[in-house]
């Protein structure tokens, strides 16, 4: 198995580098990952990439725009299919995934891995010892997650699987040995829960004052993804009966404190 890199130029605050676009090929069959946003440079530089090889199909992790909106546009001017969880903004996939199937490719199977946390719809591509990440786990940086119990489960499960390197939708590819970057970021998510946990024992009774606390010094261009951040991490605790978390949602004003139990 071959797998080749080509980086997307989309640097920011949530992209780090940019999008990490992958041409996987095996037995002189291809398929590409995650072809990025929609940026014409970056995708005649896939299209030169790919050179004479055949293109059996396009993969994404999931829907987000820097990982999925060029799919389409991709697919069509390759004239191959699109394969994703589901639709979402911007991505129509000509055919769904589902955890566990399998996408033959030359003399290698991919495997689909739901791995849902950072969005519901987030897999994972295994392919032996190799596995394509999208946002589950990147290089340099922790993602934002919509459900941190279904993230941390998700974490658990792939270093179950004992894949050697990981191939992240942002930062320095490869990642590896990958079990030391999988129990980093299960030991770093379960640090920010105690952080959050301490930080409402010591009086924080807000999302927005426990945000202030625990990301402290954070820019101000991440504020939104802080806040997200807290109040999805209070939930999962709220569920665990550790805090009670009042109705509000993703908001600075919405109240928490120790639940009973905690307390007594």
């Amino acid at each position: 198995m071959q797998v080749e890199r080509v980086l997307a130029p989309n640097p920011g605050p949530f992209t780090g580098p940019g999008t990490n676009t992958y041409l996987v090929s095996s037995a002189g069959r291809t398929l590409i990952i995650d072809p990025g946003p929609v940026i014409p440079a970056h995708l005649d530089e896939v299209v030169a990439r790919v050179g004479g090889r055949s293109v059996q199909c396009i993969l994404v992790t999931h829907t987000h725009p820097d990982h999925a909106f060029a799919a389409n546009v991709l697919g069509d001017r390759l004239g191959v299919p699109v394969f994703g969880f589901g639709p979402g903004p911007g991505f129509a996939p000509t055919g769904t995934l589902a955890d566990g199937d399998e996408i033959p490719l030359g003399g290698i199977t991919l495997v689909a891995i739901h791995t849902p946390g950072h969005t519901v719809d987030h897999l994972c591509y295994l392919a032996g010892d190799d596995l394509f990440t999208g946002d589950h786990i990147i290089g340099g940086a922790t993602v934002v997650m919509e459900d941190a119990a279904a993230y941390l489960a998700s974490l658990r499960r792939v270093a179950a699987i004992h894949p050697a390197r990981l191939h992240p939708g942002h930062g320095e590819d490869p990642m590896e040995p990958a079990s030391e970057e999988i129990r980093r970021c299960i030991a770093h998510r379960l640090a920010r829960e105690q952080e959050i946990l301490a930080a409402v024992a010591g009086g924080a009774g807000t999302v927005g004052e426990v945000a202030d606390r625990v990301y402290a010094g954070v820019p101000a261009v991440l504020g939104a993804a802080v806040i997200t951040q807290v109040y999805v991490q209070l939930v999962k605790l709220s569920s665990e009966g550790t805090v009670s978390l009042a109705p509000g949602g993703v908001d600075r004003a919405t109240k928490v404190n120790l639940s009973e139990e905690r307390t007594t």
